[in-house]
């Protein structure tokens, strides 16, 4: 099966938005196979506009000079990506990167260029052209690059099929398709779907944006993709992370092997270095905040694709994303969810508890959150991950699962009926434990 556990990678966007270089792309490939493969994180992913060679930060050109080939299709601007020169396209950079170990991904926009439009340019094997495939009546509403595909006619979905086996020969194992979630493209995505199949190649296919994707939903993203977003773009912000919280509360008891909700990015390290928002900085996101993200996401089963400039990152960013617990739970964790969320009576501030269990073992793991602005003293009655009968069955071990050290036992308090864990959860922070029977 092709995802059975979340995908983990590296995401060119939050740090290079729409600029990112071969050379960049490369130096964290490599950075990532010698330092976090290991762990699992195994896919790099070119993100957006990688065929302008006029790209800029904070947006998009009018009416950019998109490098396409006879048949319309984007091609890698060889400005930006050399060994694209003379109609090569992203396979040798697919070829260093499978080099590694790793997997190639890249972006791409829903629709055809309005470039291949204007120049009629033809649908390859076929007589129609792109005035034939095109839908101008569907464009993009945030980036002038694209039309819509007009599924009705048999050109839109030949030269989609034309476009993904483009992508197949030079190697891709990822495709992020943008524009096709918000709203919800249904011909669209079963376009793509169509069309992965018929490239004979496996293709991880990633949807977004998310915004107000219902989980009504869930059947039709889980039969034609392998993950879609749930969100719009998050960045460093408290309350974007503050309000991933109920997103991922209703999603996460949805989560099956080959289909996945995305929380989206993890905007963690050296991100804005030419990206959409703000300048050139590390993770506004403090630390506690930094393992609120990491945790909540891993215990819902998001996808993990880094945000940040790999090479140039803190050594306490790479030291988080390279916590043995993160990849262990995010591929063994199973029935992640959230069993409790109160309002503190006596201070601004949310107590909210997940828990899951491993899939190899008897272990179950439990994730008390504080919102609130000062730290918190938390007692979580151990029956909330385990249920009350094996909470009271016998004796557990607890540690902590991001300094990996053991915890003071559970213990039953005068007047409870089961056992108890005392834990102090830093402001907008976590307390992330590890319960093994004794």
């Amino acid at each position: 099966m092709l995802a059975a556990t979340p995908p983990m990678g590296w995401n060119s966007w939050d740090c290079y938005g729409t600029t990112v270089t071969e050379a960049e792309v490369l130096a964290n490939a490599r950075f990532m196979a010698e330092h976090l493969l290991p762990h699992g994180w195994d896919t790099v992913v070119v993100d957006i506009d990688w065929s302008d060679p006029a790209a800029r930060t904070h947006g998009y050109n009018d009416d950019a000079p998109l490098v396409l080939d006879a048949f319309g299709r984007p091609q890698p601007a060889p400005d930006r990506f050399p060994s694209a020169a003379d109609g090569r396209g992203f396979t040798a950079l697919a070829a260093q990167v499978h080099a590694l170990g790793l997997r190639f991904g890249v972006h791409v926009l829903r629709g055809i260029p309005r470039r291949a439009v204007a120049a009629d340019l033809p649908v390859e094997g076929t007589a129609w052209t792109a005035r034939d495939a095109a839908d101008p009546s569907s464009p993009c509403a945030w980036n002038p690059h694209n039309v819509g595909l007009d599924h009705d006619h048999p050109a839109g979905q030949a030269y989609l099929d034309g476009l993904v086996a483009m992508l197949a020969g030079w190697g891709v194992d990822y495709v992020k398709v943008d524009d096709i979630l918000a709203p919800l493209h249904v011909d669209a995505l079963v376009g793509w779907s169509t069309a992965i199949t018929r490239s004979g190649r496996p293709m991880v296919l990633s949807l977004s944006p998310g915004t107000h994707v219902s989980t009504h939903e869930v059947g039709l993203l889980r039969e034609h993709a392998t993950m879609w977003r749930v969100c719009d773009d998050l960045w460093d912000r408290w309350e974007d992370v503050h309000g991933s919280f109920a997103r991922l509360a209703r999603w996460a008891p949805l989560q099956r092997p080959g289909g996945w909700a995305d929380a989206d990015m993890l905007p963690l390290g050296r991100i804005g270095i030419r990206a959409e928002r703000g300048e050139d900085r590390h993770s506004r996101l403090t630390p506690d905040e930094q393992r609120t993200l990491l945790t909540l996401w891993v215990m819902a089963r998001s996808p993990l694709m880094m945000g940040g400039d790999l090479p140039t990152s803190d050594p306490a960013t790479i030291a988080l994303l390279t916590t043995p617990a993160v990849g262990h739970v995010l591929r063994t964790g199973t029935d992640g969810r959230e069993v409790l969320r109160e309002p503190a009576p006596d201070a601004d501030g949310e107590l909210v508890v997940w828990s899951a269990r491993s899939d190899v073992d008897t272990t179950r793991y439990l994730a008390v959150f504080w919102t609130g602005e000062e730290p918190r003293a938390a007692q979580v009655a151990l029956a909330l991950p385990l249920g009350s009968v094996d909470a009271a069955a016998g004796t557990w071990r607890a540690h902590d699962l991001w300094t990996g050290q053991p915890l003071d036992p559970p213990h039953t308090p005068p007047g409870r009926p089961t056992p108890v864990l005392d834990l102090d959860v830093p402001a907008h922070g976590v307390r992330w434990v590890a319960l093994t029977p004794a």
